[in-house]
């Protein structure tokens, strides 16, 4: 293909909805479950239980069709997070049962073994985000400053964040930089500087209960529960929101695709979907439930969401992932969100025929945007490229 010569790309399959997702149970337990995570890709999850009879962390590393107990604590579990990979979590605990602090975990082998991290000050944890790559950290509490950690959760410092604020929920973008949180009864905060220093952005004050951004932080959704309202995003990093047009329910938890182009919302009764970033929103076929957490894949295709003493659902849909072909130096550069199911990238001089080959080497994971990327040299004749699933 000529520098200047035209670039195709060809992709195998249909669109696919959201809205058309099909929920089923998995054989994780009925129980108490208070948070749940999930790998890039899908096939890993992360799902802890909570509350006063306290519980376990289960994973699962097959999207969710069967689920095991890990070797972490049976206690009051209150919020669980994920590396891209699966293989990096962690784990916060509310107030354990009969007072005290606290604690934070961490598992560097997709939760076969998890280790407790003393941080500073006694805290009951609200919630914990993670980097894509599981090296930023950022963790809030009930009552006190907001934490972050920069080496994998090893050591801990406490951010300039308000320490008077009821924290409830925590996001960050891809690369750890942009965080955004969100306080019960109060306004919603942000970070631009992985949480260096903070301000609060130009949101209501209500009964916030989760946020969740777009791999570049540029993208948010965010609801509140017991407050009866609307479903809120930004396109820009949080500066400004807005809720026109979205459901009222008493919303619990919320996730969204890296692109952010696919948002979630879980509700005490029905799930909501949206394919336009938070436009508009319908049910979809999830069953009612007192829903109170949500996962998703980056893609938006593989969903799994838990309830207040019920199990686990997962919600598929067929991924239709797109091509992005732009020059890079004397090169080309091949990129496409990672799909929750695998897929191939082949090249051919010649759309009329059957002969496709995989293009070599296989894709990287850039970890900044959650894409596969493949650097392929120029060529002085055609190239057409499409991805086929395998």
């Amino acid at each position: 293909m000529k520098a200047k010569a035209q670039l195709a790309a060809i992709i195998l399959g249909v669109a696919h909805s959201t809205f058309s997702q099909n929920w089923m149970p998995t054989s994780a337990p009925e129980t108490n479950w208070v948070s749940i995570a999930s790998s890039a890709d899908g096939s890993k999850l992360v799902a802890a239980a909570g509350g006063p009879s306290s519980g376990s962390i289960y994973i699962s590393t097959n999207s969710g069709t069967n689920w095991a107990a890990t070797s972490a604590p049976f206690t009051n579990w209150s919020s669980i997070a994920s590396s891209a990979d699966g293989m990096s979590l962690v784990a916060a605990t509310g107030m354990p049962d009969g007072g005290g602090s606290g604690q934070i975990f961490i598992s560097q082998n997709s939760g076969a073994s998890w280790i407790p991290i003393a941080v500073p000050g006694t805290n009951w944890w609200k919630a914990v985000a993670s980097s894509a790559d599981g090296i930023k950290l950022v963790a809030v509490a009930a009552f006190g400053p907001i934490y972050t950690s920069t080496n994998s959760g090893e050591s801990w410092v406490a951010t300039s964040a308000p320490n008077s604020n009821y924290w409830q929920a925590v996001a960050s973008s891809a690369d750890g930089i942009k965080l955004v949180a969100v306080v019960c009864g109060g306004s919603i905060y942000i970070s631009t500087n992985s949480g260096g220093t903070w301000m609060s952005a130009n949101a209501p004050s209500t009964n916030w209960a989760s946020v969740a951004s777009s791999s570049d932080g540029t993208k948010l959704v965010a609801v509140a529960f017991s407050d009866l309202g609307p479903i809120y995003t930004s396109t820009n990093s949080g500066a400004t929101w807005t809720s026109g047009g979205t459901p009222v329910q008493h919303w619990h938890s919320v996730a969204c695709s890296a692109d952010g182009s696919k948002m979630v919302a879980a509700s005490y009764g029905p799930i909501y979907s949206s394919t336009n970033s938070g436009t508009t929103w319908l049910s979809n076929s999830a069953p009612i439930k007192t829903w109170q957490a949500i996962a998703s894949s980056a893609d938006g295709n593989k969903l799994a969401a838990a309830g207040w003493y019920r199990s686990i659902y997962r919600g598929e849909s067929t991924p239709n992932p797109l091509l992005s072909i732009k020059h890079s130096g004397s090169s080309l550069l091949i990129s496409w969100l990672l799909p929750s199911t695998p897929f191939v990238l082949q090249q051919s001089s010649d759309l009329n025929i059957t002969n496709w080959n995989d293009v070599t080497p296989p894709p990287t994971l850039n970890l900044t945007n959650l894409h596969n990327e493949v650097i392929v040299p120029l060529s002085s004749s055609n190239r057409f490229y499409r991805l086929k699933g395998i």
